[in-house]
This record gives C-alpha cells, structure tokens and sequence, in this order.
C-alpha cells in the first residue's frame, strides 16, 4: 500500500510516533512518503520505502501569515496525483485535517477518490483545539475523516465533551520499539552524571507551562534531601528561564543536568533510576512510556491519559496535579530502598511491553484495509 504520513518534524511526541509508524510500515513493504516542511528529525535519510515530499511556503509580501494550510493543500493533491497513494494518515488535527479534506475535495473533481485519517494526539484537542476560533474548522474535519483515531481513553473522552463530534472515534495507543531502549550497558554513563553512585532522577518535555517543570525542581529538592540524587533535565522551551531562576533559589543547580534538545534521549534514559512527569494534562505521556521502556518507573499526576500507561502503585505512582508533597514521597518510597526499585523498574518495563509496535501496528493496518476496502500485501 502507498501511503502518506502528514505530521510535525518537531521534538513533539505526534511527529516522533508519526516517524516511528512510518519507518515500521516501510519495514514491512508499504511505501511511505512523509509530507511536511522539513524532514522528521527522526527520519534517517536513507531508508528502504520511505520518501520525503517538502511542503515549501513561498515568502509572498500581500500575507502577514504565510498560507501554510492552503500550500500543504496543494502538496498533498501534486503527491497523490503523482504518486498514485491509497491513503493519507493525518497526525494531529490543526492545520492537517483540513488541509487533508480540501486536497480530497480538489482530487474528487479529478476521478481521484483519496480517503484520509485524523490522529488526534491531544493538545490540538485538550489545548489549541478549545481555542473558539478554531472549533467549527476542527469539528467540521474530524467529522469528514474517513477514520480518526485518538491515543487515549481519555483524549477520545475530551473530543466528544469538546466538540460536536458525530463519529466513533478508534483509541489506538501510542507505542515504542522495545529494542530502542534498555538498561544502561555501561556504568562510565552512570558516573558522568551521578560520580558518586547517586540515583538519577529525569524528566523530558518541551518545557511549557502545562508540563510544570518547576513541580519537578521542588519535588528533587525534597528527594534528594533524603536520598543522594541527581536530576537530568532534557528540552527546552519556554519555562527555561524560570527554572534556571528557581534551581539558583533552591540550590540545587550543581546537581541537576540540563541537556537541553535531544534528537533520541534513548541513551539519557537508560541510565536513569526514576521518571517524573508532573505535567497540568497529558493525553497519554509518550515520555512516561519511553521511559517504562528503559526500566524506569514514574512519578507523574493522575491527569487524562496518564493513568492509563503509568498504573499507580504498580509501574510507578501518580498524585494529584500540583500535589508535590505526595510525588516526594513516592519518589522517595522507590529509590530509597535497592529491592524496592528493582521491583518497579521490573514492572515498568512488563507494562511498557503492552504498547509494543507489533501489538499496535497490526491494529492500523486493519483500519487501513478497513478505510481503503483493500487487503493489505506486504513483504
């Protein structure tokens, strides 16, 4: 099948699955072509099946905002056209699905009948997507999808409370190569960061307000108080300043690691003892599932989808939203005790092995067949 993947090439976890669904398809015979504006930062550039369309914005005097939608619109019907594609597989609704659906309209005029799914990922929907001026546009396309899928329980709950949405929504989950990522394969790592055996703590994100990175600063500050820990912190964004602010309020900068962006953090979180993500809403927590995937539990709150990757008690605790006395405490119950952090990195990763690629790429492909009425052939 020929198939085009429409995602963001950022650090984002909708353009990371995107590349990793994609690099899976191809790996299984289907031909893959990603469009965007620049290549996926994960894509590597020589891979069997997989092509690489740019969607290229011409700097036009007459526009304040570049007409990004309507020049993706047109990309996506050269690309179909001239590849002969099946399908287009839209990840997160703005400005995708709609692009997606006027491309599809335009192809229709021609005797081209190209059917597209919408992957909900969850700020387009939990955040942007609540934004009044873009409801009617994303109702509107989320309702002419052929198929739209949600990563969540929760982020297919939030669509239907937010939106007068009129479909069935499928939840299929984000996922993880569990090849990717294991425990540390050597301790020379381990003492770069934490030189005296410490345990290591990490959070990785984007660094926006809803990831509440600074809850993560109180929260090493009252662990390592009582257990000898280092923090790892991998991103960046727009909370750097205030955290770089706070850690000199706490001292506490000597023991944390700002690594800012990292293209694979794989290799960061194999050597890491404890994950925490306190983040105001996540629709799933691709980080949190990353992190499973390295033998590490995590500390992260009980909101949307979390509960439903991180099982509290069990791979990992969760609190609250804000609940930092709670999260120090559970941080402290798993690293004080060398059993007791045994036990949950062994769980964590057994729990992370539920959202394996060979569980979840089986379940887009039958949509695929489903939505294109073809029987999928591959290699």
């Amino acid at each position: 099948m020929k198939i085009g993947i429409v995602c963001y090439p950022t650090f984002g976890g909708s353009g990371v699955v995107a590349t990793e669904l994609g690099k899976a398809l191809a790996a299984k015979g289907h031909q893959v072509h990603f469009i965007t504006y620049s290549q996926p930062f994960r894509l590597e550039t020589f891979t069997p099946n997989i092509f690489y369309h740019e969607v290229v914005v011409t700097d036009y005097p007459l526009f304040e905002y570049q007409p990004y939608e309507l020049v993706l619109s047109s990309r996506l019907v050269d690309v179909v056209r001239n590849e002969k594609l099946d399908l287009l597989h839209v990840h997160y609704a703005i400005p995708h699905a709609s692009a997606a659906y006027m491309a599809q309209q335009i192809l229709k005029e021609e005797g081209i009948d190209i059917p597209f799914i919408t992957t909900l990922h969850g700020t387009d929907i939990t955040l942007v997507g609540r934004d009044e001026s873009f409801e009617p546009v994303i109702t509107f396309t989320i309702n002419k999808s052929n198929a739209v899928t949600a990563v969540s329980e929760s982020l297919k709950e939030d669509t239907f409370r937010y939106f007068h949405v009129k479909r069935e929504i499928d939840v299929i989950p984000n996922f993880i190569c569990p090849n990717d990522y294991g425990q540390a394969r050597s301790n020379c790592q381990r003492q770069m960061f934490a030189p005296a055996g410490e345990r290591i703590m990490v959070h990785v994100s984007n660094f926006r307000k809803v990831k509440r990175v600074e809850d993560v600063l109180l929260v090493f500050d009252k662990v390592r108080q009582q257990v000898p820990t280092k923090l790892i912190l991998v991103g960046d964004g727009p909370e750097r300043h205030n955290i770089e602010r706070l850690c000199r309020e706490l001292n506490t900068c000597n023991d944390i690691h700002s690594l800012g962006k990292v293209q694979n953090p794989a290799e960061i979180l194999s050597i890491g003892d404890l994950f925490i993500l306190p983040s105001e809403t996540e629709s799933f927590g691709l980080s949190a599932l990353e992190a499973m995937a390295s033998y590490m539990p995590v500390i992260s709150t009980n909101t949307g989808g979390l509960p439903e990757v991180n099982i509290n008690g069990i791979t990992g605790f969760t609190s609250d939203v804000g609940d930092i006395e709670d999260m120090a405490k559970n941080a402290i119950h798993i690293l004080k005790d060398e059993t007791t952090l045994q036990q949950f990195k062994a769980r964590a990763r057994e729990q992370a092995m539920k959202f394996d690629i060979r569980v979840i790429l089986p379940v887009y492909e039958e949509l695929y067949e489903r939505v294109t009425h073809k029987k999928l052939i591959t290699a």
